[in-house]
């Protein structure tokens, strides 16, 4: 995509990005057979709706968000931090970040894909540093855009791969925050199986690791995305079970529950995961 066509949406108002985002949802929808086919499958395999009524309107509802969630994460990497935090309505548990720095043991915020998880990071870096866990776009473009957006400010990028872990780990010694997605699925032998929605997921086992490496303080983090583009509330609150892939699952599915329509039902959540070899060459 040109970069002046992306420094255009960037500029519009977050009523017309929201508006734009859900018309490429459904062209999305209707032009990408494995984009629908997922959102459908996903959402029928974890038998998440009581019946087809309830089904039909969810997938509806989703694709339009989807399709939000693409344009305004595209807007907020190219935007400047003073008019990003302008979207920022309301933050809701702010204060166990607050009793979370006093500690000093450093914070591990899991973001999941629900709603905007761009706009969580940048709220939290417009007052303190913090390193986020990523792994690079598949397209060269979208990844320097990504790159770009998110070291701006105090925010680090680590790659996922044992040279990132070790970044996070002194990120976290130093009592600062990292930033993980705790929904994304891990490279095979990154992770264990656990359940999710009922289904088997492969799920990340590194926030047990770091927990017990450093006494981080752990925090679920999202963006809810508000409605007409009024902009966003983010809810930050403890995980107050055990830091297992399990538990961490349930806490996710929480979240989920909560605001169903915002979550990235067209990810691949349930796929089998691939060595970290094979996923580099199948993209030469």
């Amino acid at each position: 995509m040109p970069k002046f066509i992306l420094k255009i949406i960037a500029m519009l108002p977050l009523p017309i990005i929201h508006g734009l985002g859900i018309i490429i949802g459904w062209i999305s929808y209707w032009s990408d057979a494995k984009f629908s086919r997922r959102i459908r499958n996903n959402l029928h395999n974890i038998k998440f709706c009581p019946n087809l009524k309830a089904h039909a309107r969810l997938v509806h509802l989703n694709v339009g968000e989807t399709g939000k969630g693409i344009l305004e994460t595209l807007a907020i990497w190219l935007k400047s931090e003073r008019s990003v935090l302008k979207w920022v309505k309301n933050c809701d548990g702010w204060q166990h970040v607050k009793e979370a720095l006093a500690a000093k043991k450093g914070i591990i915020f899991l973001t999941p894909h629900l709603g905007c998880y761009e706009i969580t990071a940048r709220y939290y870096t417009a007052k303190y540093p913090m390193t986020v866990l990523y792994s690079p776009a598949r397209k060269s473009w979208l990844s320097n855009i990504m790159e770009q957006g998110r070291q701006r400010s105090n925010t680090s990028l680590a790659p996922a791969n044992l040279s990132g872990v070790r970044s996070l780990l002194k990120t976290l010694k130093r009592g600062e925050a990292v930033g993980i997605l705790p929904d994304q699925v891990p490279d095979l032998g990154d992770g264990v199986w656990a359940t999710y929605f009922g289904q088997p997921a492969y799920t990340m086992n590194l926030v047990g690791k770091l927990v017990e490496a450093t006494g981080a303080t752990v925090l679920l983090a999202y963006g809810e995305r508000l409605s007409w583009g009024r902009g966003y509330t983010i809810h930050v609150e403890p995980l107050n079970t055990g830091t297992s892939a399990q538990d961490i699952n349930n806490a996710i599915e929480q979240l989920v529950r909560k605001k169903p329509e915002q979550y990235l039902w067209s990810y691949r959540r349930f796929k089998q995961p691939q060595l970290a070899r094979e996923k580099h060459i199948k993209t030469q």
